[in-house]
């Protein structure tokens, strides 16, 4: 039987429905929950535009991945949705920022809405040593 363990941190915003902020899977993948620009402590969404929310999802993205023991750089795979294609350059100029370096796989998906309103949410698949 695979081995599943639930991964959760306070240094990113909890739960707002029935799923985990990560699995970690065999001990070595790791699947994060989409993560939007939510406020880790309060709870509301940061930011007006699409970059400033962008920085705490990715923010965000890194305290789950640091929760299971990994960081942005064990990251193979994405997936970025978007509220507005139009966004799309903007958003890359900050996801760039956090991933200066062999950048994992994406993909970039135009959605017609997000949990509360957000215009980005990203997801992540990990390989943790």
């Amino acid at each position: 039987m695979m081995k599943r363990e639930v991964i959760s941190t306070t240094a990113a915003p909890k739960a707002i429905g029935p799923y985990s902020q990560a699995i970690a899977a065999e001990g070595k993948y790791v699947f994060t929950s989409g993560q939007i620009a939510l406020d880790p402590t309060t709870g509301q969404m940061m930011g007006m535009t699409a970059v400033e929310q962008a920085e705490q999802v990715l923010r965000n993205l890194q305290a789950v991945l640091k929760a299971a023991g990994g960081s942005l750089a064990h990251v193979v795979k994405t997936t970025v949705f978007l509220q507005n294609m139009n966004d799309f350059a903007a958003v890359n100029e900050v996801y760039a920022r956090f991933f200066p370096e062999n950048p994992p796989a994406r993909s970039a998906i135009a959605v017609q809405a997000l949990p509360k309103g957000a215009l980005v949410e990203i997801e992540a698949v990990a390989l943790v040593p």
